[in-house]
């Protein structure tokens, strides 16, 4: 009695098979680094869960992966001896798509700027969807597969031609493990040449540390006369990967082709990365690294449930992907390999975190990642320098390479980079030399704190900023307008984390770094006597309007004053020093936090006409309002009441 089960992929998958038979056809050859990758990962899950359950193995203990072709049958075959499925996994896993982000790649394929060959194949592996994209080049696939330590007769064998359904049966399997086969298409046979494969195989998955095997050939001449020759199989099975880990070999014997390509493999990205360091660390703790920084974020770069780090390995052993443990999250974009002689193999995740190997390990990797930093921010830009006898420094190609590297990742990856600020207390000072902004002499992020602290104004004694929804709400800031008079560098804030990170860095090299946007302005000596007595003079003269301006806006603002930071503008609003900025406030409850209730400050400039205007007004009160409503806008708030203040406004008007 046949066993077999009919089942209908789930939604997403069915979709997403669509799209891969129909779109995804520029890069084909990828769907062999994915069905590789898929049967190394399973051999790594079979090792570890053998350190446990030795018995696993079975009578295997060689892990290994091989690949097969049938040019009469028109199939291709990747066979691993690794963990393997029951049915019910094969079903779970092969069904359904659990990742949160199938719809976003599936948005990624059908917008309006379709996907380039390179990004198709960066999509597969980001999405964790690599055994789709069989279908690219089949037409029908079978999978049959064994989980290790279930009996023979629990094999399964599961079947699909890529439309809405599978169908999974129960079959008597001997060998643990899983085999895919792909029945070819007609425009895909050049995937059954070995020497096709063998060059894919090279080009992908050369650094996977088991050994990738083939049938050797041999050419046959042909039997009569006339006949053409052949390549024929001998029968024996040959090693066409290097099969040994990358990382473990001398790098003066790896050709920065094979590094780069080593980061793709493992990142499944087409992009080579903008640094990388390979270290062997000795000592107390021994392992060795291999950190890479990309050039481009990943599209969940901000996705909270992301999980980030990089490739953890014991003695060769891999034991985690993700380890984040070894890598803190504001570096979650690197991508690399440790590789550990000393953490204990049956290490879980919680003693991960609890660790001082892992601490020493998390520590030193940190370093290096900022060392790399810091060496492409110093090659950043290169200036040819003439000395005082008329010889211009030479610039090698190294230090060539390595020019604007730095805005890129920057420009990538530089909001990220400020969470540290926050995070890594031990390397604040490192983290903040790295931080670039762009300031009212600067349209681009580009300035370093260093470089603003060196041009500085004699006299200046803070390093001011501001923080705006956008860079053209910080710039056309009122709360600017008396350090433009001034010819004061401001340095303009953007990015959401900024806000919060500043809030961790009180000073930068022993100058205190100040917000326009809090507290009463004092320029110091920067402003002469006369400008403080006229504004003295203002704020007494002043003082029964300011008293009317109180009353009238007693449940918006916590105070009324004269300012001295405004030239065009007639008010502005500010908070009190050590309070939270009003910009704050909003992202907190548009994240849905509670942000405590505080009122800012109201500054109006005693010289503009609408002020002016104020006094003796019948229509103070709602002068009063329409002050305080606009200088709300000019900082990218809403009032609370907009209708109300259109009324006033309109009121006004007519």
């Amino acid at each position: 009695m046949s066993n077999k089960q009919h089942h209908s992929f789930q939604a997403e998958v069915a979709q997403l098979l669509h799209l891969v038979t129909h779109s995804l056809y520029s890069n084909k050859e990828i769907f062999l680094r994915e069905l590789v990758s898929n049967a190394s990962d399973a051999c790594d899950k079979l090792r570890f869960e053998a350190l446990n359950d030795s018995a696993l193995y079975e009578d295997q203990p060689n892990l290994e992966v091989r690949i097969a072709f049938d040019k009469a049958a028109r199939t291709l075959t990747i066979t691993d001896n690794g963990i393997g499925m029951s049915q019910q996994e094969a079903i779970d896993h092969l069904g359904t798509i659990a990742k949160s982000g199938t719809k976003d790649f599936m948005s990624r394929l059908t917008g309006d700027q379709k996907a380039t060959a390179s990004e198709q194949g960066q999509l597969i592996g980001q999405f964790g969807v690599g055994f789709y994209s069989g279908f690219i080049v089949a037409d029908k696939i079978t999978v049959e597969s064994r989980r290790a330590g279930l009996p023979a007769a629990e094999g399964v064998r599961w079947t699909s031609g890529g439309a809405g359904d599978f169908d999974v049966e129960q079959i008597e399997r001997a060998a643990r493990g899983t085999s895919v086969i792909l029945h070819l298409r007609e425009d895909a046979e050049e995937y059954l040449n070995a020497w096709k494969l063998k060059q894919i195989i090279g080009k992908y998955s050369d650094h996977i540390s088991l050994p990738i095997l083939m049938e050797k050939e041999e050419w046959k001449e042909g039997e009569k006369e006339g006949e053409p020759g052949e390549m024929a199989k001998t029968g024996e099975w040959e090693t066409v990967n290097k099969a040994s880990a990358l990382w473990t070999r001398p790098k003066k014997d790896i050709t920065p082709e094979q590094y780069q390509d080593f980061y793709k493999s493992i990142s499944h990205d087409f992009e080579n990365p903008l640094s990388w360091s390979h270290n062997r660390v000795e000592g107390n703790t021994e392992y060795t690294q291999l950190l890479y920084i990309p050039a481009k974020a990943p599209f969940d770069l901000w996705n909270r449930d992301k999980k980030a780090g990089v490739k953890l390995y014991v003695k060769r052993v891999f034991i985690m992907d993700d380890a984040e443990a070894l890598m803190p999250s504001y570096l979650r974009f690197v991508k690399g390999v440790i590789d550990s002689n000393d953490l204990p193999l049956n290490v879980s995740r919680e003693l991960l975190q609890e660790s001082r190997d892992v601490r020493l390990i998390r520590d030193g990797s940190v370093k290096r990642v900022l060392g790399m930093l810091e060496d492409l921010a110093k090659h950043d830009k290169h200036e040819s320098a003439t000395d005082a006898d008329g010889v211009t420094d030479v610039v090698s190609e190294e230090d060539k390479a390595k020019e604007g590297k730095y805005t890129q990742f920057y420009n990538e990856f530089g909001a990220v980079l400020k969470e540290g600020l926050g995070e890594d207390f031990a390397n604040r000072e490192r983290i903040a030399k790295l931080l670039r902004f762009a300031s009212t002499q600067s349209d681009t992020p580009s300035v370093g704190l260093a470089d603003y602290k060196a041009r500085m104004k004699e006299g200046q004694d803070a390093i001011y900023y501001i923080t705006a929804d956008t860079l053209a709400a910080a710039r056309n800031s009122p709360q600017l307008e008396v350090f433009k008079k001034k010819g004061i560098e401001v340095l303009l804030m953007a990015d959401r984390v900024d806000e919060w990170a500043l809030g961790y860095l009180q000073d930068f090299d022993g100058t205190p770094l100040q917000s326009v946007a809090k507290g009463a302005v004092d320029l110091g000596k920067l402003q002469d006597e006369a400008e403080k007595k006229a504004a003295e003079e203002a704020a007494e003269t002043f003082k029964p309007v300011l008293a009317k301006l109180k009353e009238a806006l007693k449940d918006k603002a916590e105070d009324v004053r004269v300012t001295t930071r405004l030239v065009d503008s007639p008010a502005c609003l500010v908070v009190q020093d050590g309070g939270m900025s009003t910009q704050l406030a909003r992202l907190l409850k548009q994240a849905g936090q509670s942000a405590p209730d505080s009122k800012p400050v109201l500054e109006v400039n005693p010289e503009h006409p609408l002020v002016k205007q104020l006094d003796g007004s019948m229509h103070f009160h709602d002068l009063a309002h329409i002050l305080f409503d606009q200088a709300l806008l000019a900082e990218g708030g809403l009032p609370d009441d907009p209708a109300a203040y259109v009324k006033r406004v309109n009121a006004l008007l007519v």
